[in-house]
């Protein structure tokens, strides 16, 4: 990398000692500044746009606005910047929903440090980079050979409904879908509403039911 500036890095975690550790083990880099830290996901989406970093390093559960929205935030208004997630969530919804909102990379807190601090320099290159365990995952996904559903298997949803629609088929609960999408539990439970009046559908098992059918979730 010698010639190459190093890389301008954001952290955004509401833990501190996660914080004071990455910042710790980031300044031990010589390719690597630490330009800000971040503890909500607004302060994220603020810092984002006043620091040009390179890459966010983006928790997924933080105050108010969680990981999930920030990223699609940060990149609606820095296209430029790479988001890579470094959480303790490794369940399918969370992994494919931050995936869909944009972040480049997914890794646990809890890998190898070298494995994290290589995905931050692939990451903030412009590359991808997945943990070890969330590749597997993508690997077991992507090996269903299961094709992108066209919106014309459920013409009457919004974008938004699909979205639940997806982590409802995912096996998803209405307060884990509030966590992720950073809405309200009663903004979801209209949503899921919304979505059965749509599908003519009793209960959420049958709207579940319906989407993998169709291959979502």
């Amino acid at each position: 990398m010698s010639g190459e500036r190093p890389l301008r890095v954001l952290i955004a975690d509401d833990h501190p000692l996660f914080r004071d550790g990455m910042r710790g083990l980031l300044s031990t880099q010589p390719d690597i500044d630490v330009v800000g830290e971040a503890t909500t996901g607004e302060q994220a989406v603020a810092l984002a746009g006043e620091l040009d970093p390179d890459l966010v390093l983006m928790d997924i559960q933080m105050p108010g606005l969680g990981g999930v929205e920030a990223t699609r935030r940060v990149l609606a208004e820095r296209p430029d910047v790479r988001v890579l997630v470094v959480t303790m969530f490794d369940d399918d919804a969370t992994v494919f929903t931050a995936i869909r909102a944009g972040a480049r990379g997914y890794v646990l807190k809890d890998d190898d440090k070298d494995d994290v601090l290589g995905a931050i320099r692939t990451v903030g290159r412009g590359g991808a980079a997945f943990g070890p365990g969330v590749a597997a995952r993508l690997v077991d996904f992507f090996s269903t050979a299961r094709q992108a559903v066209p919106k014309e298997s459920f013409p009457g949803l919004t974008d938004r409904e699909r979205e639940l629609l997806h982590l409802i088929a995912g096996g998803a609960s209405n307060a884990d879908i509030a966590r992720l999408l950073s809405l309200t539990p009663k903004t979801i439970a209209n949503y899921v509403s919304n979505v059965l009046a749509k599908l003519h559908v009793a209960d959420r098992a049958a709207a579940a039911s319906r989407a993998r059918e169709a291959g979502l979730g």
